[in-house]
C-alpha cells in the first residue's frame, strides 16, 4: 500500500465524530491552561493532561494529545504577543515584534499571523513527515556531540545579530544568560559553580522564575511609570477581518513562512532539537535577508510569522526521530513517547508495520489539531484582544500574581521568589540601558546544551578541537556559521560606511583627493 493510501487510511480512523469532538476538547484545555505562568510548556500541558487522555481509547487518545499541543503552543504566542509573558522558550523570541505589533494597536493581526503560519508551516510539516520521514531520519542519526555542539555555536552567534543596533549589548546580555546558565552541580566534575553555599542552587536556577522576572515583572515595573489607568491605546476594529493581517501583511511574510517552515521541520527532526532552536534561527536568518531589517524589534509582521512557522513545523519534524527511531525530540515528544508506551506501543522502525492503526492516525492528527486550533482561536482573537483594553492598575496586579505563583509551583520553594525579585530588578534596569532581554533568555536555554555537547565531543577526541572539522555535520555547520557571521560583520561596515558617506560627504571627497594626491 502507498503512503498516501496510509495517510488516507489514517484520516479515515481520525475523521469520526467522536475524534474530532475529541481533538477540539484537546485545543481548547491546551489553550486555557498554557496560559498559566508554570505551565505553558507544551510539555507540561501534556504531561497535566495525560491522565485524562489515557482514559480513552489509543487512537483518540492520542488525537486528543495533538490538539493539547497545539493548543499550549498557540497560548504561548498569545501570552507573548499580549502581555510580553512568553510560558514556554520557543516563544521568547516573539516578544521582540508580537509585543510592538501589540503596543502599536496590531496585536489582532500579530495574533492572526500567529494561527495562520503556524496552520501552513504544520501542513507543511506533516506532508514532509509523510513522504520524507525516511531519508530525514537517516540524516537526523548522524547528529552526534560534535554537530549538537556546532548548531549550539551557530544559535549563541546568531543572538548578537538580533541584537539590533549595539552588538554589544547583545553579547552583554548573551553573556549574562551563559555566566546564570552555569549556576548549579557540574554534571562532569560534581564541583559546585557560583552556589555560594546555598543548597537552593545546587539545581541551578528555574527557566520560569528567570523569564518571569525578566519579562513579565520587568514589564510591570517599566509601564508603572505610566498614568494611572492607562492602558495600551488603540482602535478597536468593528469587524473579524480587520483583527486579521491584511493582504500587505502576507505579502511581507511569504519569505518568513517558506523559511520558517522549512528550518522547523529539520530541527525537529534532529533529536534534541526543539522548537525554540528553531524559531530562533529562523527569526535571525529572517531579520538578515530582509530588506527591512530596520523594523525587526519594532513591530515588523515577518518576525511573528517565521519564529511561529517554525515553532510549528517542528511539530512534524520531532516525530520523525520518535516515530522512526523511538528517540524523542523534544520534552514535548517524550510525554507523547510516554503515552505511546503506555498504550502498548512501542515506537520504532516496525511502528508503521506492526501498528499502522496508531502510526497514521497519529500523522493525521497533528493536522486536525491544527485545524481545530485555527477554527477555535481566529474568531475568537477579538477576545483576547480585549485584555488590552483592561487598565494597567487592574492588570498588573493579576500578572504579579500569577508571576509570583508561576515561579513558587515549579520547585516549592520560597527561594525562587527572592530570585524571581532579583531578576525582576536586572529587567528593569536592561530596559532603562536598552539591553534586550531575550539574548540572556536564549543563552541561558541553549547555554548548557552547547557546554554538555562541547565537554562531550572533546572528550571523544581525547581533547582534540579537530572533530568539529572532521566530521561533515559539524564542518558544514561550522561553515555555515562562519559565514553567517562574515555576513553580519560586513553588512554593518557596509552601513556604516553609507551612514558616514551621508553624514559627510564633503569628508569623503577630501579623503579621496588626498589618496591621489
Amino acid at each position: 500500500m502507498s503512503v498516501f493510501s496510509n495517510l488516507l487510511d489514517g484520516f479515515a480512523s481520525a475523521l469520526t465524530p467522536m475524534n474530532l469532538l475529541w481533538v477540539i476538547i484537546g485545543a481548547i484545555l491546551g489553550t486555557m491552561i498554557g496560559i498559566l505562568p508554570g505551565l505553558g510548556n507544551p510539555a507540561a500541558t501534556l504531561a497535566v493532561l495525560l491522565p485524562l487522555t489515557l482514559q480513552l481509547p489509543a487512537t483518540t487518545g492520542l488525537i486528543t494529545m495533538a490538539g493539547i499541543y497545539h493548543g499550549a503552543k498557540f497560548a504561548g504566542a498569545t501570552t507573548a504577543i499580549l502581555l510580553n509573558i512568553p510560558t514556554e522558550t520557543s516563544s521568547v523570541v516573539l516578544c521582540y515584534d508580537g509585543h510592538e505589533l501589540a503596543k502599536q494597536g496590531r496585536a489582532g493581526p500579530a495574533m492572526g499571523m500567529s494561527a495562520i503560519s503556524g496552520f501552513i508551516a504544520s501542513t507543511v510539516g506533516v506532508i514532509a513527515l509523510t513522504f520524507a520521514a525516511p531519508a530525514a531520519a537517516a540524516v537526523a542519526v548522524k547528529f552526534g556531540p560534535p554537530e549538537f555542539a556546532m548548531l549550539m555555536l551557530f544559535g549563541l552567534l546568531l543572538v548578537v545579530t538580533m541584537a539590533g543596533k549595539s552588538p554589544v549589548k547583545g553579547l552583554i546580555s548573551m553573556v549574562a544568560g551563559l555566566l546564570v546558565a552555569t549556576v548549579g552541580v557540574d554534571l562532569f566534575t560534581g564541583t559546585q559553580r557560583y552556589t555560594f553555599g546555598s543548597i537552593d542552587l545546587y539545581d541551578g536556577i528555574e527557566f520560569l522564575t528567570l523569564t518571569l522576572g525578566l519579562f513579565a515583572v520587568g514589564e510591570v515595573l517599566v509601564n508603572l511609570q505610566r498614568k494611572r489607568g492607562a492602558t495600551i491605546s488603540f482602535v478597536a476594529p468593528k469587524r473579524l477581518r480587520d483583527y486579521l493581517p491584511n493582504r500587505e501583511d502576507f505579502r511581507r511574510s511569504r519569505v518568513a513562512i517558506a523559511l520558517g517552515s522549512v528550518i522547523g521541520f529539520f530541527v525537529g527532526a534532529v533529536p534534541g532539537g526543539g522548537s525554540t532552536i528553531g524559531s530562533f534561527v529562523s527569526y535571525a536568518l529572517v531579520k538578515n535577508t530582509s530588506r527591512r531589517k530596520h523594523l525587526f524589534g519594532k513591530g515588523a509582521i515577518e518576525g511573528v510569522a517565521g519564529p511561529e512557522a517554525a515553532n510549528n513545523s517542528e511539530s512534524g519534524g520531532a516525530m520523525i526521530p520518535l516515530l522512526s527511531l523511538g528517540l524523542p525530540g523534544s520534552a514535548s515528544t517524550s510525554v507523547m513517547l510516554a503515552a505511546l508506551v503506555l498504550y502498548g506501543v512501542q515506537p520504532g522502525p516496525l511502528l508503521f508495520t506492526d501498528h499502522p492503526e496508531i502510526g497514521w492516525p497519529v500523522i493525521a492528527s497533528l493536522y486536525l489539531g491544527t485545524i481545530a486550533l485555527l477554527v477555535l482561536n481566529l474568531p475568537l482573537i477579538p477576545m483576547w484582544v480585549q485584555i488590552l483594553r483592561i487598565p494597567y492598575w487592574l492588570l498588573y496586579p493579576v500578572i504579579l500574581v500569577l508571576a509570583i505563583v508561576g515561579a513558587y509551583s515549579v520547585r516549592g520553594s520560597m527561594f525562587d521568589i527572592w530570585l524571581l525579585l532579583g531578576f525582576s530588578a536586572l529587567g528593569y534596569a536592561f530596559r532603562k540601558l536598552d539591553i534586550p532581554s531575550a539574548p540572556m533568555l536564549m543563552a541561558f536555554v541553549l547555554g548548557p546544551q552547547a557546554e554538555l555537547t562541547l565537554r562531550q565531543s572533546l572528550t571523544l577526541s581525547d581533547d582534540s578541537p579537530l572533530i568539529f572539522v572532521q566530521r561533515p555535520v559539524s564542518a558544514a555547520i561550522l561553515g555555515v556559521t562562519v559565514a553567517v557571521v562574515l555576513f553580519a560583520v560586513v553588512s554593518r561596515q557596509r552601513k556604516r560606511r553609507a551612514a558616514l558617506a551621508v553624514a559627510a560627504p564633503g569628508a569623503e571627497l577630501v579623503t579621496v583627493s588626498e589618496g591621489e594626491r
